[in-house]
C-alpha cells in the first residue's frame, strides 16, 4: 500500500502555525525586553536616590566607596565615566578620583630616581597618605587602582601588575611583557633576583634570562650587585622596602614635577 502524501493544505497550516509561534516569540521577546528595561531605569533611579541620600558617607569612607562602585558596576553605570553630568555634581567623585591622579603622578615622580617607575600598591599608598595630611578625605588602596586606571586611558604610562598577592604601579611608558612580569614575581619574595633562579625556577635558557634583566636594567627599574656572593644579584628596588626609609615629604614630591 502506497502512503498518501502530505496535501497542500496541511504544509499550509503548519507554516501558518509556524508562523504564529514565531510570532508570539517576538512579542515574548519584546514584552522581556521592555520589562528589563524598566527594571533598568527602576535601578538606577533607585541608585541615583542611595548617592543622594548617602553622599557623604560615599565621599568620606573607603568602604562605602567600594561598595557603591561595586553597586554601579552591577548595572553598568560607572561614575568616574565622565567630570560631568549627575554623577559628577552629585558626589564630586570626578574631581577626588582627579585630584587622587595628581597626587599618585607626583610621588611616583618623586620616587622614580630610587625605583625606576616601579613602586608597590602598599607603598604608593602610604606615600600618598603622607602628601595628603592628616585631615584629608580617606584614601583606600582601591581608590588608588581606580584613580590608576583612569590614568592608563590617558596613555601616560602607568599600568597595574599582579605580583603575588598584591601589585606593582609601572608608572613609564617602558614596555613590559608576560616574561618580565613573571621575573618581578620570581624576586617578589627576596627583592632580588639571579640568571641561576630564574633557569631553575622557569625552566629558560640563560639568553633570554639575560634579556630579561638587562631591559629592566637599561629601564632603571633593577640594580645590578656584581659583588654578591655566587653570582650576580638583580635587586628590584620597588620590592625592597628597607631603600624607602627616608620619607618623602609633599614639597618634594612637588619640586619633582619638571
Amino acid at each position: 500500500m502506497h502512503r498518501r502524501g502530505v496535501g497542500a493544505g496541511a504544509i499550509a497550516k503548519k507554516k501558518l502555525a509556524e508562523a504564529k509561534y514565531k510570532e508570539r516569540g517576538t512579542v515574548l521577546a519584546e514584552d522581556q525586553l521592555a520589562q528589563m528595561s524598566k527594571q533598568l531605569d527602576m535601578f538606577k533611579t533607585n541608585l541615583e536616590e542611595f548617592a543622594s541620600k548617602h553622599k557623604q558617607e560615599i565621599r568620606k569612607s573607603p568602604e562605602f566607596r567600594v561598595q557603591f562602585q561595586d553597586m554601579c558596576a552591577t548595572i553598568g553605570v560607572d561614575p568616574l565615566a565622565s567630570g560631568k553630568g549627575f554623577w559628577s555634581e552629585m558626589l564630586g567623585v570626578g574631581d577626588f578620583y582627579y585630584e587622587l591622579g595628581v597626587q599618585i603622578i607626583e610621588v611616583c615622580l618623586a620616587l622614580k630616581h630610587r625605583n625606576g617607575g616601579l613602586i608597590t600598591l602598599e607603598e604608593l599608598h602610604q606615600q600618598v597618605l603622607k602628601g595628603r595630611g592628616k585631615f584629608a578625605q580617606e584614601v583606600s588602596q582601591d581608590d588608588l587602582l581606580r584613580a590608576i586606571k583612569k590614568l592608563k586611558v590617558l596613555g601616560s604610562g602607568f599600568g597595574i601588575i599582579p605580583v603575588g598577592g598584591t601589585y606593582l604601579i609601572q608608572s613609564v611608558p617602558a614596555e613590559l611583557n608576560m616574561d618580565h612580569t613573571v621575573v618581578l614575581q620570581l624576586a617578589e619574595k627576596k627583592g632580588y633576583v639571579t640568571v641561576g633562579e630564574i633557569k631553575s625556577s622557569l625552566k629558560w635558557e640563560v639568553e633570554r634570562a639575560k634579556q630579561i634583566l638587562e631591559h629592566l636594567l637599561k629601564e632603571g627599574m633593577a640594580w645590578l650587585d656584581t659583588q654578591a656572593p655566587g653570582e650576580p644579584q638583580y635587586w628590584l628596588p620597588a620590592l625592597f622596602t628597607e631603600l624607602y626609609s627616608q620619607e618623602i615629604t609633599p614639597e618634594e614630591a612637588k619640586e619633582a614635577i619638571p
